[in-house]
């Protein structure tokens, strides 16, 4: 079943995007769509990275939370700097030595910077050994870094094992 439908899920999304975005249930709508949601996870399936083990449920609920948390606040306070005075500003670039291996982890702490409001995940070295982020307000870079390896880093190591 797996050689046919490498990516139900993923085969099933496509199939209903496809549908809403053609906003139609017409019988040929319903067989390109379907046919698409077939042919290409089937052709692009040797690219696909092998799902990642992900376990520590507990862990995975207090790093939701944490991001959570993060994000609220660090909304608030990116509003006060913007709408504050430009001299509170001092953008910058640091590098984040990465102890994860998987790319799957790279990807979700990539994720989570960029969603943390005031801080975007710009480039992943070739070697996954640094990632680049841009900070809007960049005061101690160190700091920066020991935050994300502490609030980030470290449970999404114990996630993905």
């Amino acid at each position: 079943m797996k050689r046919l439908l490498p990516a139900p899920l993923l085969s099933a999304v496509l199939w209903v995007a496809w549908l809403l975005l053609h906003d139609t249930l017409a019988p040929g709508q319903v067989l390109l769509g379907g046919a698409l949601a077939w042919a290409l996870p089937l052709a692009l399936a040797p690219w696909r990275d092998p799902s990642p083990r992900i376990g520590r449920p507990v862990v995975i609920a207090r790093l939701a939370l944490v991001v959570l948390r993060d994000i609220v606040v660090c909304n608030v306070e990116v509003a006060r700097q913007v709408l504050g005075p430009e001299s509170a500003i001092h953008p910058g670039f640091v590098r984040l030595p990465l102890a994860l291996t998987d790319a799957h982890a790279i990807t979700a702490l990539a994720t989570i910077i960029t969603m943390t409001p005031g801080t975007l995940s710009c480039a992943v070295a070739a070697d996954r050994s640094h990632l680049l982020i841009h900070a809007l307000h960049l005061t101690d870079e160190a700091a920066l870094v020991a935050d994300i390896k502490a609030r980030y880093e470290a449970p999404l190591q114990e996630i993905f094992g």
